[in-house]
């Protein structure tokens, strides 16, 4: 049977209230809990609860704190400023926190006091502080900001950015790529990491010394780095960065290194020059002497296992920690006694914790099912958020040892207690190549038992991704569920947490064997529910989903009543030549389009417009840089010259995602409209 999705979140279903179906309106007015933070001594942990303000369409950031020491540890709020507040750091003595907040005007870092109290600004510089980090020691911080790396000081770069501002003429002039990034116009400067002396108060006191400036690259990296890649030694006396060198090939590289500098600046020396590939997420033992890191193996590839690399500093000698461990870590820490490394990673439809024995590389599982987010080792603490299928972000502790968590908060139980979810299960099939392929099916909330059900077929995106057992804002079977839909979603070969070698498997073959396993996982699902309705299903999907969706327009036209395609391919040519990270597509086609257009050309949806039939919705960001809108109004115009029922959704001020919360809500009221048009009609 289905276990119930309750069951695992530890809530019961409500007992009063008439049970309903999940909506939208739920989704994006969840509270959602990030950004553990665990104390100095390993007694409690500060975190971060997002609220949706649906009248200013945004979302509002605060820091809370649990005391685990308590006999009933209960959250209790830090902060309440209009304003939010993120990214918490505890002091070194534990008697304070730091954080970002834009409360004085500009992005700055702020301290709190742990017991609680007013915040005090600890910078006041003139330019906002994207990332931060505070030496162990205390007397030292890390910044980053966004400055123009030719300007004496930042007041320079303050200066240009504001004549930028007044200035009548538009026109921007490259000489080289990125012009464009994800969603943003490159204006010329670099994330640059600073490091700034702090007084007895915590407050930098002291202009800040460059420390990767001399380098032409990003600290954090763009768009998506964070603190994660850089770090002070134990000592405070020594930062670790990494960065990848941007010059003419910035474009097409994943050729990360591993940096590290005096904290008070100087020359920085390149740790990983002897690896061409990513590495990344540098922290030091307890004891200073080695570096862990991660470390790609093939240049070029974004989705390459990570190995984890352990590097004494005294002697340069590097070995692999766990190498046949075929998962690929998102980070690691190390533990107090420098014997275990915790790392989080994908495994089998899961995102788990494991523990890493350093000397022997024994890898032991920490938790079971579900998917962790954000994590923190303190002490004997080890602090994180997990969801599943059925819940979103909810704080657990765990002592190092054990395998035991305890659920920390509890938010949106009390505003969804009376929603009844679709209960969820995983199953697997013979796929392409007779490889085990796993999937997930999921009951509509008002199932009963003898009847069939329309079915929602997701495919994620990436390529290399995974619909697992977790929470999404975006792709959240569960609104499905709660409009009466069974959905069905396949972790098709490509997807990431089943071994390095899955993974690959989809390079060179788009519409290969993902689309063989997407047509027997399907037909594997119905034999064995059979409350799906077949007959009655729609597919949907986004990004490399939104591929597929054109895809299977063309080469699985039968197959649906209906298709949703969200930022999808439509011509793989054209994707060559617009894209920004041009090592993507490089990379899964076998090099660049001028070197091997056949292979580009080999699974190219355009290609098969003429025997599309099926109707389609597509939607389209327009700030989405990484498929420009060319290839959704190129979707659209083929629909429309074919005769297809089709409709096309554009949000102007959205990106690859849908992120402002009326955006959210318009898109999925679209995309159920659209369902219910051909699958309950």
């Amino acid at each position: 049977m289905l276990a119930l999705a309750a069951a695992l979140t530890g809530t019961a279903l409500g007992a009063t209230a008439a049970p309903r179906g999940f909506t939208v309106e739920d989704l994006v007015t969840m509270e959602r809990v990030g950004s553990p933070a665990v104390s100095p001594d390993g007694g409690r942990v500060v975190y971060t609860v997002r609220t949706t303000d649906m009248g200013k369409n945004r979302g509002h950031t605060d820091l809370y704190l649990v005391d685990l020491r308590a006999a009933n540890p209960a959250p209790q709020r830090l902060t309440s400023d209009a304003a939010s507040s993120t990214d918490p750091e505890w002091s070194p003595n534990g008697d304070a926190i730091y954080f970002l907040s834009a409360r004085s005007g500009s992005g700055q870092v702020w301290r709190v006091p742990a017991a609680g109290g007013d915040a005090v600004r600890v910078t006041d510089l003139p330019l906002d502080v994207d990332a931060f980090r505070v030496a162990p020691t205390g007397d030292r911080m890390l910044l980053s900001m966004a400055v123009f790396r030719d300007c004496a000081d930042l007041a320079c770069t303050k200066a240009r950015v504001d004549a930028k501002e007044k200035d009548k003429a538009s026109g921007k002039v490259y000489d080289r790529l990125f012009v464009r990034h994800w969603d943003t116009w490159s204006d010329g400067r670099n994330n640059v990491l600073y490091a700034a002396p702090l007084d007895a108060a915590g407050r930098v006191n002291g202009t800040p010394v460059s420390l990767s400036g001399a380098l032409d690259g990003d600290v954090p990296s763009k768009p998506f780095g964070d603190r994660e890649e850089f770090r002070f030694s134990p000592d405070g006396k020594t930062v670790v960065f990494s960065v990848r060198i941007a010059g003419k090939t910035e474009a097409w590289s994943t050729n990360f290194d591993v940096y590290t500098v005096a904290a008070t600046g100087g020359t920085p020396r390149n740790l990983t020059a002897d690896n061409n590939a990513w590495d990344t997420k540098a922290v030091f033992s307890p004891d200073g002497r080695t570096l862990a890191y991660l470390a790609m193996t093939r240049p070029g590839f974004e989705a390459d296992r990570y190995h984890i690399v352990l590097l004494d500093l005294a002697t340069g000698k590097k070995r692999n920690v766990a190498d046949s461990w075929d998962r690929s870590p998102g980070s690691i820490q190390w533990t107090a006694d420098g014997k275990t490394l915790i790392a989080d990673a994908e495994d089998i439809g899961q995102h788990r914790l494991f523990a890493i024995d350093v000397a022997s590389g024994k890898v032991s599982p920490l938790t079971d099912k579900g998917s962790i987010g954000g994590f923190d080792v303190r002490g004997n603490t080890i602090a994180f958020t997990q969801t599943n299928l059925a819940s979103g972000a909810q704080l657990f502790g765990m002592q190092l040892g054990t395998t035991q968590s305890k659920q920390l908060t509890h938010v949106n139980e009390e505003k969804l207690a009376d929603v009844r979810w679709g209960d969820y299960e995983q199953f697997s099939f013979k796929g392409a190549n007779g490889d085990t392929v796993h999937g997930y099916v999921m009951k509509p909330w008002n199932y009963e038992p003898g009847k069939k059900y329309p079915i929602a077929f997701l495919v994620h995106g990436g390529p290399q991704g995974s619909f697992g057992n977790g929470w999404s804002y975006r792709w959240n079977p569960q609104v499905y569920a709660g409009a009466g839909y069974a959905t069905v979603f396949i972790d098709f070969h490509g997807s990431t947490g089943y071994g390095q070698k899955f993974t690959d498997a989809i390079s060179g073959d788009w519409g290969g064997k993902p689309l063989e396993d997407l047509k027997k996982g399907l037909a594997a699902a119905t034999a064995k529910y059979a409350w799906l309705d077949r007959s009655h299903a729609c597919a949907l999907g986004a990004s490399y989903g939104g591929y597929m969706m054109n895809w299977i327009e063309g080469n699985w036209s039968d197959g649906f009543k209906c298709i949703v395609n969200h930022d999808g391919v439509f011509d793989t040519r054209g994707m060559a030549y617009s894209t920004e990270e041009q090592w993507f597509t490089d990379w899964e086609n076998g090099g660049p389009y001028f070197a091997v257009p056949d292979k580009h050309e080999r699974f190219n949806p355009v290609l098969h417009v003429n025997k599309w039939k099926t109707p389609m919705l597509v939607v389209q960001g327009d700030l989405d840089f990484r498929i420009p809108t060319t290839q959704g109004l190129s979707t659209f115009t083929a629909l429309q010259r074919r005769g297809i029922d089709s409709k096309l959704l554009v949000f102007p001020d959205e990106n690859h995602w849908v992120l402002k919360p009326a955006n959210s809500v318009l898109w999925h009221h679209t995309v159920i409209g659209w369902l219910d048009q051909h699958l309950k009609q």
